[in-house]
């Protein structure tokens, strides 16, 4: 990262990237919505399996670009969990028959 002069300008870039960010999960969720249709039910959707997979390759991935593994899990996990929620809702407003709610343990 070049030298900044000032906490200001960290700001202004951190805003970018920011900005960045939710283009990039506004994409996700367009994906997120059409795989709704391939899913029969609740199960589907949650695929622990596919979660598991996607936040290992998010830790190694993070490695590779300098970023803490740990950070990286975490907001992957909070992703995931807020999409899986978008797409049960989705699922459900098309139709299907997976509840909106999730199961409590």
């Amino acid at each position: 990262m070049a030298d900044v002069e000032s906490l200001s300008e960290i700001r202004a870039r951190i805003d970018a990237i920011d900005a960045d960010l939710i283009r990039l999960l506004a994409d996700r969720q367009s994906l997120v919505r059409a795989a709704a249709a391939f899913k029969a039910d609740e199960q589907a959707v949650r695929a622990p399996a596919r979660v598991e997979q996607v936040i290992a390759l998010a830790r190694e991935r993070a490695i590779t670009a300098g970023l803490a593994p740990v950070v990286a899990e975490a907001v992957w996990q909070a992703m995931i969990e807020a999409f899986i929620e978008l797409e049960i809702a989705e699922q459900a407003r098309h139709g299907g028959h997976v509840p909106t709610k999730r199961p409590t343990r």
